[in-house]
């Protein structure tokens, strides 16, 4: 257990909590370099990111929208370098939707053996990032009541 000091209304409080100071920051960088250049990748050379990953041809402007939510999480995983615990929310929501597609979308396929084959490496990438949140977000201090100012 680490001791955290958080300033707050010009007050210091502190607060036990558990920080993975190396895990949370390895998943900021982490992101920076797979959502950042993935995300950029969808949108500067398209077709190239098609091609690599076998995908079927999407609509441009549903695949641009892709690729622009992916480079803000790796351009907002940037400032996450800086300020961990404040940008802690983009890693509970890279979580939050890497875990409901995972239930929405590939376990019906996968359960009715509609699985595309092409997805797996998709797969593989969104669960390395799920167990990486999952160890470094500290739940104890998102959820941590906040003191009255």
């Amino acid at each position: 257990m680490f001791l955290v000091s958080i300033i707050k209304g010009g007050k210091a409080m502190t607060k036990d909590t558990k920080i993975r100071w190396g895990w949370i920051k390895g998943m900021y960088i982490y992101t920076i370099v797979v959502a950042g250049l993935f995300g950029l990748g969808i949108i500067v050379v398209p077709e190239i990111i098609k091609s690599k990953f076998t995908w079927p041809v999407e609509e441009p402007v549903a695949f641009g929208i892709i690729g622009s939510v992916y480079m803000a999480f790796g351009l907002l995983s940037i400032l996450g370098l800086r300020s961990p615990l404040k940008f802690t929310p983009i890693l509970l929501l890279q979580l939050c939707y890497k875990t409901i597609w995972f239930i929405g979308v590939v376990l019906p396929l996968w359960a009715t053996a509609h699985f595309p084959s092409y997805a797996i490496p998709t797969v593989i990438i969104f669960a390395t990032f799920i167990v990486g949140d999952l160890i470094a977000i500290p739940f104890s201090y998102v959820f941590a009541k906040e003191s009255n100012r």
